[in-house]
């Protein structure tokens, strides 16, 4: 999981099941099946407490929405309750273990990430749908590049290949440009390895998540995928357009 403010979190969840605590309410005196139960508080304010804890629930439990969890009849607002109190022991556990042990090790945030890649992938990654993202932030980014072009013939690994070219420009062929090309040996290593970097992330992830729909990715090995074309992302964004005379 991406970083999380976890000690707010938490105090959102425990305020939130404050908000939204029920009392069971019998049926009247010689009737049956009119039993429910009903919010302490307004209906308005658990509705604007659980406004915000959704949006924690999707990054901490993603599949909370349409897990298989036993159903609190007649319980306004039960499965909520339940992903609440799921998310708070969670989030408790993980914040033991690293005040206790120490993760070591930075982090990364998936927000830092270039806006092409993460601006594209929100609304799946929080619903767990990790292979989506990936694969959205692949066509967002060949999208982007295609623009700044102004090419629709070819799209990602061959237009990519094509623009980070050492080659002179020609007509119908413009090319990114990480830097004055002064013939040096680093211009050229900065632009072979563009080329080669791009080839690479759409032939061995980008075309492989199009084809395995049956496979979906975890959210670390997701993560590192994003970060992949993060970096493909901020090379284009940043590149200069070089044109034939």
């Amino acid at each position: 999981m991406t970083q999380m403010n976890r000690e707010w979190a938490i105090n959102k969840l425990k305020s939130f099941l404050e908000a939204a605590s029920i009392t069971y309410v019998p049926s009247p005196p010689q009737s049956v099946g009119f039993a429910h139960y009903k919010l302490d508080k307004p209906r308005s304010e658990v509705q604007a407490a659980a406004q915000i804890i959704e949006q924690v629930l999707d990054r901490v439990l993603p599949g909370w929405r349409t897990a298989d969890w036993p159903e609190g009849k007649r319980q306004p607002f039960w499965r909520e309750r339940e992903a609440a109190h799921r998310a708070i022991a969670q989030l408790e556990a993980e914040q033991e273990l690293i005040e206790n042990l120490g993760s070591g090790a930075p982090q990364l945030d998936a927000a830092t990430l270039h806006p092409w890649v993460w601006g594209s992938v929100q609304g799946l990654w929080g619903s767990g749908h990790f292979r989506e993202a990936v694969g959205m932030a692949a066509k967002a980014v060949n999208a982007q590049a295609q623009a700044k072009l102004g090419r629709r013939d070819l799209s990602e690994a061959k237009l990519l290949g094509d623009a980070f070219s050492t080659k002179p420009p020609a007509d119908g062929h413009p090319r990114l440009r990480l830097g004055i090309d002064d013939g040096s040996d680093t211009f050229r290593s900065r632009h072979e390895g563009a080329g080669s970097f791009a080839r690479g992330v759409y032939s061995a992830i980008r075309n492989p998540i199009a084809h395995e729909l049956d496979h979906e990715l975890d959210e670390n090995q997701a993560l590192e995928q994003l970060a992949a074309f993060s970096i493909l992302a901020r090379w284009i964004d940043e590149a200069d357009i070089e044109t034939a005379p």
